[in-house]
């Protein structure tokens, strides 16, 4: 286990693949605390452990104040992180649904791409679009729109 280990900014940015910039900036939002020797940022097992739970929330599509809530929770409770995991697992389900309804919403415009472009491919395929028929709208599109009252 890594807890007794510490590591530099440039170890952890290498193994997760982020930028010292983004390490940076979660430590000045208060999700990890590295400790200071003079310049040098020097990170505990423990912060190493949460830069692995942002990474992981991020990658589902938790906002980061979604992760301080359940960083913060495993802080406040000293049961083993029980309340941290109960409210992580509730959090995970909500975050589920959100993404499957996502995912839902993808399909259909999918869907609906999908349908527009046939639709324009059996126009051609038809003759109902010709190559003359695109230059002209091809040119449309560039000229000035004139109005009726001219």
């Amino acid at each position: 286990m890594h807890h007794n280990r510490t590591f530099t900014i440039r170890q952890l940015t290498k193994e997760f693949d982020v930028t010292a910039r983004t390490l940076r900036f979660y430590e000045d939002e208060g999700l990890i605390a590295p400790e200071r020797r003079g310049q040098t940022r020097i990170y505990s097992g423990r912060d190493r452990a949460r830069i692995t739970l942002i990474l992981r929330g991020r990658r589902v599509g938790f906002s980061l104040a979604e992760i301080r809530e359940i960083l913060d929770l495993y802080d406040q409770h000293h049961d083993g992180g029980v309340a941290q995991t109960l409210h992580a697992r509730k959090k995970f389900e909500e975050q589920q649904i959100k993404l499957e309804r996502q995912k839902i919403d993808i399909e259909e415009s999918l869907g609906e791409l999908r349908h527009a472009i046939a639709a324009i491919d059996q126009a051609v395929a038809d003759g109902v679009l010709t190559a003359p028929s695109v230059e002209a709208h091809r040119v449309e599109q560039h000229q000035p729109h004139r109005h009726a009252a001219e």
